[in-house]
């Protein structure tokens, strides 16, 4: 009879434990988002995106709540997707590597939750100018470069970041900004996505177009020259008069028909709201128009934003009280939940 030692019981103990974790990482890992024609597909198939945009989690982590709660919250509104934006200014005071702890954090919660992950390079302007609008938007092309090979090389393997959006809002802003051609804007998302690739990333490229993301008419004749991609637009509702629907399919929609598309930003408020400005002023009738055409066409969607400073603000205070918005978006998205692509 073999005399049983206190080492075997000890490795014992480490092997259960050991198996415990790994049993518990697997069912909480997600599984890989991969693109497949028009549409976004996970192993249980086609998958349409209803989600919620974070404000910057420097942001969030500054004012206390970068925390499991929060991704709690995002999850019980019928959210299956989570967009962080980075801003610039917040990557280059924070530091690299204090940044990436912060998202190392949300990256956790959210797959704890059950939440996928937008990474999203929150620049406004002209990347090619390196003209932008404001302060806080300011980066440069070989900033955005080596943002992007950090963000594939640190979550490479890991499927809960679903996607990479490689730069927010494209804009010249009427010249303001300079000058930039679709061929030139183009290359310079190619080159990101040449790079991300390179460094072993499987995350989704997101590309946007113009006029602040929202005008995607280029794609008709010159798509982005590389598989597995997808288009972003931010079809805010003073961007095109009433009715929507026909401008929008003429401005952006159309490319749903090809590639998936996802609006990573879209939302409104009232006139009288707080943080009210003229591209968001809307009401229902705008909710009720774009959750719609989103459910026909199987377009993915992010509500901005769920932040009671930030506007247009889906909460309005750290109770996670709706607002107006907040009352719409998320009834809809929990009507949505169970969608499927088309």
């Amino acid at each position: 009879m073999r005399l049983i030692t206190s080492a075997t019981v000890l490795l014992c103990v480490m092997l259960l434990v050991t198996t415990g974790i790994s049993g518990q990482q697997q069912a909480t890992r997600l599984s890989q988002v991969t693109v497949k024609g028009n549409q976004f597909m996970t192993d249980n198939g086609p998958i349409v995106f209803r989600g919620l945009n974070a404000s910057d989690p420097d942001k969030l982590d500054k004012s206390g709540h970068w925390n499991k709660e929060y991704f709690e919250q995002v999850k019980s509104w019928g959210a299956n997707i989570v967009r962080f934006p980075v801003h610039p200014t917040a990557w280059r005071n924070r530091g690299k590597d204090n940044y990436i702890k912060l998202l190392d954090q949300g990256v956790q919660w959210a797959t704890e939750t059950g939440l996928y992950v937008i990474i999203d390079w929150h620049s406004i302007g002209n990347l090619r100018s390196e003209m932008y609008q404001s302060v806080m938007y300011e980066t440069t092309k070989k900033e955005t470069l080596e943002f992007w090979r950090t963000m594939s090389q640190h979550f490479k393997g890991n499927t809960a970041v679903a996607c990479f959006e490689l730069f927010n809002e494209p804009t010249v802003a009427s010249g303001q900004l300079g000058i930039v051609t679709w061929q030139q804007w183009k290359e310079m998302n190619e080159e990101m996505i040449v790079v991300i690739r390179a460094n072993g990333s499987k995350a989704i490229p997101l590309v946007a177009g113009f006029n602040w993301a929202y005008d995607l008419t280029p794609v008709a004749k010159e798509p982005i020259n590389a598989e597995g991609i997808a288009y972003v637009s931010h079809p805010y509702p003073m961007k095109r008069e009433k009715p929507w629907e026909a401008k929008w399919t003429a401005d952006w929609g159309f490319v749903a028909a090809k590639y998936p598309v996802i609006l990573t930003e879209i939302g409104f408020c009232g006139a009288d709201d707080k943080g009210a400005h003229v591209p968001v002023i809307s009401d229902e009738s705008y909710g009720d128009a774009i959750t719609k055409y989103c459910n026909e066409k199987g377009i993915s969607y992010c509500v901005w934003v769920f932040d009671p400073q930030w506007a247009p603000m889906l909460i309005s205070d750290w109770n996670f009280t709706p607002t107006r918005q907040g009352r719409y978006f998320k009834n809809a998205m929990q009507k949505a939940t169970n969608i499927k692509g088309k």
